[in-house]
């Protein structure tokens, strides 16, 4: 993993300041030593940086790769020479005690009565003898005078420092640091300047600090090899210390980047079975091509190179070749340095195939279970690949028992002569690890035991990672959690025993609407709606809506707890109002007044399925006139309680009265990794309702969703959807009801077809619906960055579908003719298009563009089909 700029400058200082002892004691010598002593200390500094210059020269001769300069060796030889003079006008030297630490005599020492600090312009005494291990009353010696200076060069706020005697006086002469009056950096185009000036700032160059050339040496060298990561070898980095007043300097940096090096050649030299093409497929270093200003894979770097040799080895291995190797890798840099070339000496060996499988050790999991999970069998060609995911999957499964820490190895013996191999995995489970607690970190705004009912990993029982994995997708499906991470922490002092954390982090729990208006045919419109899916932090469920528009009064209030018992028993409470004068904003006049209310409950069967029994009670009135179409008209004249009313004028009303009684029950399976913008997994739902005999109206509805998200590659997601339906009157009941007709059409069935338009028209041209819904959709769901993948989606769609009556309605052409709407694979229509989903908090956002594939045209007698390409539509998320 590369690391950022800050970290990668303070690594490379904090190494500099680990050498500094070294350096430190080429610069210091001490009289009483071994005779030789001082001059092999200096000696072995010296050639110390003549090999790191040597190996420099070597490498950037080899490579043209710059790796380092001498300067630094150089500036400290001069500090070497200048800190071993003696100072001449000093009052009385301490015996034994010169600038820089040297010692001429180790045995004189003194009492210290008093201590002088000469030298100083912004440094306070105060500062100097809180880093002295001197006070007034020490013996000193030439010892404890070393110590002192270590001990305030160690603070990096000294250029020079020198200890003088003056009598019973200990004086202290030091020649501070400048300070940086001001800091520049210039030429720099592929790092920012802001981003540079920050790695800085924490390695002390920065205005206002003390200046240190060691540092700036150390950040010259850093930006070098950040213009070597980015290909740029020939980079030339200039720096300028200018001397200003008052002990201060002034630093700029000029960086002369220079072109960017690229790979000309990649040569793979010993290969016979398979030709360059082939094997450099699945590099990340290539050669300059149409792509590359976009992919960068002509840039060379030390990882990938790595990282392609691996990939050189697998294609090898997992192709029968098991004694394949790289011999050698050369990597040469053009004398101008823009082109590298790259070559690759392989062996290739021979191509071997699986004579045995042996498994070797403790069977905790029945060796059978094992054998059953290995996919490389004797008589197939060896496969490395093979061997790990059977490695994997064999792992997996140990931790599904709680051996956690299982470790298996598959060590292939390999017969030179008969181009045999005979595998062997051999299998340690070591010690089964236990869960101590189960922790929730990130979220306050949901109760713990609202979190910890989701769990199926149980404290104090071994650790299953398939229960663990279970535990974290049931809390990514949580509405009001936005993600999770999952962390097995090790207890320390018992080896067999974990903490399993879950970080969570939290998601708006739900969406809110509302608005305000008035016009002469409505007054005063109010409508609003808000759906809270964590109430009081208790996991529960409240919606809340109403509606009061041109087409419809709606309200409707629902609460579910969807655990209602400690076995997860949901169950869901609404009650709703409506006044309906149409069903859509498309179909014609219809005026339906009904209230009900509605108890459901849900059982879990398994963890992925769950049945539900519900009772709605509804009373309706239905109302038509000699203005509405013949379809209604027709239904309240036949069914239910019908009645006639004559205001006069020649206007006549027909309406029908009727309670209903109807039974719910369904189905569930949900195996998806989320509850919104899931990306694998699926979900099915059937639902049946059926009205009780004796029912006033008397009918079954049955209605199928499907939905399946299927990986393809890296994060590219195939989804498919269906959505089936069909209702029948019964008993005396001429047909469906109106309102339980079906609809199509629209952002949420067939894309590009005008919302609701699709099928059935009754007499006025209008969408009246039918009893029978055929719908799906296949969609190429695209990858997006994960800052913005849990809040939105993005893909291509193809959908299909349409909407059919199988008889029970008598409908008429445009000349009045009857017709019909019966169910026909030939009348499906299709669309393909874009599509953009987005969650706000006003709720989930559709954007679509389609192009519809087959729709009707029309003509004088038939009607034609209704488009919309671009569609918008705002719905509910939870």
């Amino acid at each position: 993993m590369w690391m950022s700029i800050p970290q990668r400058v303070l690594l490379i200082v904090t190494v500099m300041a680990a050498l500094a002892p070294a350096r430190l004691l080429a610069q210091e010598s001490v009289e009483g030593l071994e005779p030789g002593s001082e001059q092999e200390v200096g000696q072995g500094f010296e050639q110390e940086v003549e090999q790191q210059v040597e190996q420099g020269d070597a490498q950037g001769e080899g490579q043209g790769v710059i790796q380092g300069d001498d300067q630094r060796g150089a500036q400290g030889d001069e500090q070497n020479d200048e800190q071993t003079e003696v100072s001449a006008d000093a009052p009385t030297v301490v015996p034994g005690v010169v600038r820089g630490g040297a010692l001429s005599d180790t045995r004189e020492s003194f009492v210290v009565r008093d201590m002088r600090v000469e030298g100083l312009q912004r440094i306070s005494e105060g500062t100097v003898f809180n880093y002295l291990p001197i006070n007034v009353g020490d013996t000193v010696d030439g010892t404890r005078i070393q110590e002192a200076i270590r001990a305030l060069y160690d603070q990096a706020l000294f250029d020079d420092i020198e200890m003088r005697r003056d009598g019973d006086i200990l004086v202290i002469v030091v020649k501070e640091r400048p300070s940086i009056e001001d800091f520049t950096i210039e030429g720099n185009k592929d790092i920012k300047t802001e981003d540079l000036m920050e790695s800085l700032r924490g390695v002390g160059l920065s205005r206002g600090r003390t200046f240190d050339r060691s540092v700036l040496d150390n950040v010259q060298q850093f930006l070098k090899e950040q213009y070597y990561d980015r290909g740029k070898y020939g980079v030339v980095v200039d720096t300028e210390v200018v001397d200003r007043p008052n002990n201060t300097v002034r630093i700029s940096v000029n960086v002369k980047e220079g072109d960017r090096a690229k790979i000309r050649q990649v040569n793979i030299v010993g290969n016979a079975s398979f030709p360059d093409e082939e094997i450099r497929g699945d590099f990340k270093l290539d050669t300059a091509n149409w792509l590359s200003w976009f992919r960068q894979d002509d840039r060379y770097a030390k990882e990938s190179m790595s990282g392609d040799l691996e990939t050189l080895r697998s294609f090898y291995m997992d192709r029968g070749y098991a004694d394949f190797r790289v011999e050698s890798t050369q990597v040469a840099i053009s004398p101008d340095k823009k082109d590298i070339y790259v070559t690759v000496n392989v062996h290739e060996g021979d191509q071997y195939t699986i004579s045995k499988v042996n498994l070797v050790g403790k069977m905790v999991v029945p060796e059978a279970v094992l054998r059953g999970m290995v996919f490389a069998q004797p008589g197939s060609i060896f496969n490395l690949r093979l061997l790990t995911q059977s490695t994997e999957l064999m792992s997996f499964r140990l931790g599904e028992e709680g051996y956690a820490n299982a470790e298996i190895e598959p060590v292939p013996e390999l017969d030179h002569e008969k181009k045999e191999a005979e595998v062997t995995f051999f299998i340690d489970p070591q010690s089964r690890v236990y869960v101590r607690r189960i922790n929730f970190t990130g979220i306050d705004e949901v109760n713990d035991e609202v979190l910890r009912r989701e769990m199926r990993q149980a404290e104090g029982a071994y650790l299953s990672n398939r229960l663990i994995e279970r535990s974290k997708v049931r809390l990514q499906r949580l509405p009001y959690i936005e993600k999770v991470e999952v962390e097995n922490k090790p207890v320390p002092g018992s080896p067999d025993l974990v903490d399993v954390d879950f970080d969570l982090e939290y998601r708006m729990p739900g969406q809110f609407s509302g608005g305000i208006g008035y016009s002469e045919s409505q007054k005063l419109m109010l409508n609003g709606s808000i759906v809270h899916t964590n109430f009081l932090g208790t996991g529960n469920r409240v919606a809340l809506e109403a509606t009061s528009g041109k087409y419809s009064k709606y309200y409707n209030l629902s609460h579910t707890d969807p655990y209602r018992t400690i076995d997860g028993v949901r169950r869901t409470v609404s009650l709703n109002y409506r006044d309906i004068t149409q069903y859509t904003s498309a179909s014609s006049d219809f005026s339906t007044t009904s209230g009900g209310l509605t108890v459901d409950y849900g059982y879990p069967i398994t963890e992925f399925q769950s049945l539900s029994f519900g009772v709605n009670l509804q009373r309706n009135e239905l109302l038509s006139s000699t203005s509405s179409t013949k379809q209604a008209q027709d239904w309240v004249s036949h069914n239910g309680d019908p009645f006639i009313t004559d205001i006069g004028s020649g206007i006549i009303f027909f309406g029908t009265k009727f309670d209903s009684i109807e039974l719910l029950t369904g189905w569930s399976y949900d195996s998806r990794n989320r509850s919104l913008f899931a990306d694998r997994g699926s979900r099915h739902q059937l639902f049946l309702g059926y009205t009780i005999p004796g029912s006033d109206v008397e009918y079954y509805s049955a209605r199928y969703n499907g939905t399946r998200y299927q990986p393809l590659f890296g994060r590219w997601t195939l989804a498919f959807n269906a959505d089936i339906g069909i209702g029948e009157a019964l008993g005396d009941t001429t047909a469906l009801p109106p309102y339980k007709q079906f609809f199509g059409g629209g952002p949420s069935s067939v894309r590009g077809y005008r919302e609701s338009w699709m099928g059935p028209r009754d007499s006025f041209g209008n969408p009246y619906g039918g009893n029978v819904l055929v719908a799906a959709q296949a969609e190429l769901i695209i990858p997006l960055p994960d800052k913005f993948a849990s809040q939105a989606r993005a893909s291509v769609f193809y959908d299909i579908g349409n909407v059919f009556n199988s008889g029970e309605v008598a409908f008429t052409d445009k000349l009045g003719s009857p017709i019909e709407y019966k169910p026909d694979l030939d009348e499906l229509r299709t669309s393909v298009g874009i599509a953009v989903q987005w969650l706000a908090p006003l709720g989930l956002f559709r954007f679509s563009y389609a192009y519809p594939l087959n729709d009707y045209k029309g003509n004088d007698r038939y009607f034609g089909d209704e488009l919309e390409r671009f569609q918008f539509s705002i719905g509910q998320a939870f």
